[in-house]
């Protein structure tokens, strides 16, 4: 900042553009998006090939989702979310992939029925949260816990209700769990009764039960 407290031009005329950039992002998203019907966000790592057993799960597991009648949103990217997209567009239900643009990365795979492009990582989040009724998380790498995290600390604080967050493999998982137990609740950097915030399943079965115990899904479907 100047020494009057003005922003200079030139960060102003950067501020002004992603400002124009993310309400362009949020209301392609909203034009696109308001009429998909219910559905579940699934993330996870891009750099699962197609002979992992967890992409044949994240498969079973979109497949399954749309035979009762949930759209699948993912980040449109391959690995995970390419599996999960795949499984629910054979199952004859809605694909979306809400991708962003990476130098040299592949941001987007060929099983969408619906497919956007974002300027930024946090207007992806904000849309993809908003369309969904809970979310479904493979393991990943920094992008799948930034989304994992977001959507942790929105339920914490009340900014989603009734939004189910399914993890997917025990063995993954233990670590980060174990670590936010002895160390995060053992400091007392979070409150007693945190991991009723998510739950844990091994199998695409697993992700269906957990979706019927928290009330997405119908007990009769």
């Amino acid at each position: 900042m100047t020494s009057s407290g003005n922003i200079p031009h030139a960060q102003t005329g950067a501020l002004s553009s992603q400002v124009s950039s993310t309400v362009t992002d949020l209301t392609r998203a909203e034009d696109a998006l308001r009429g998909i019907g219910p559905a579940i966000a699934v993330y996870g790592s891009a750099r699962i090939s197609v002979g992992d057993p967890r992409y044949k799960l994240a498969y079973r597991v979109g497949q399954l989702l749309g035979a009762q009648g949930l759209a699948i949103v993912t980040g449109g990217g391959p690995g995970i979310m390419e599996a999960a997209n795949r499984g629910v567009k054979n199952s004859g239900a809605l694909s979306v992939g809400l991708g962003i643009e990476i130098p040299q990365e592949v941001t987007s795979n060929e099983y969408l029925d619906v497919g956007l492009t974002f300027d930024y990582f946090y207007t992806r989040k904000v849309a993809m949260v908003k369309h969904v009724l809970g979310a479904v998380v493979f393991p990943g790498g920094f992008g799948t816990m930034d989304e994992l995290f977001e959507v942790l600390t929105l339920v914490q604080t009340g900014k989603l209700l009734n939004f189910p967050i399914i993890l997917v493999g025990t063995d993954y998982w233990h670590g980060l769990m174990t670590w936010m137990d002895q160390t995060m609740l053992g400091e007392q950097m979070v409150s007693p009764g945190y991991n009723g915030l998510f739950s844990v399943v091994d199998d695409a079965e697993g992700v269906v039960r957990a979706l019927h115990a928290a009330h997405v899904l119908s007990q009769e479907s």
